[in-house]
């Protein structure tokens, strides 16, 4: 498709849609890790006795609610690495093959 733009210009266009995209993903993913994070952080802060509920004989429900928190982080770090490698990077490929085209 013959395009008006110079050799080796940005297409605005693409370049925009791929930033916006990689806003989207970055702050969707870390409000959940804030809103997680934190939400564990206000209980302990002003609810303590839930946290300190016991689930067994020395185990407090807090510690297993932690783990998972640290899991969480592991796993969104991961859907944004898949979602980095499977979409974003061929986006950046596009991209930069539409500088170079001749």
């Amino acid at each position: 498709m013959p395009t008006d733009r110079p050799k080796g210009s940005l297409d605005a266009e693409k370049f925009q849609k791929l930033v916006v995209r990689k806003w989207k993903v970055s702050l969707t993913l870390a409000a959940i890790m804030l809103v997680a994070y934190y939400g564990f952080i206000l209980v302990l802060a002003f609810a303590k006795d839930v946290l300190a509920y016991k689930i067994g004989e020395h185990l407090t429900i807090g510690i297993p609610v932690g783990m998972l928190l640290i899991v969480l982080a592991w796993v969104l770090t991961g859907v944004y690495v898949f979602w980095a490698n499977s979409s974003y990077d061929k986006s950046v490929k596009d991209v930069l093959k539409s500088m170079r085209r001749d």
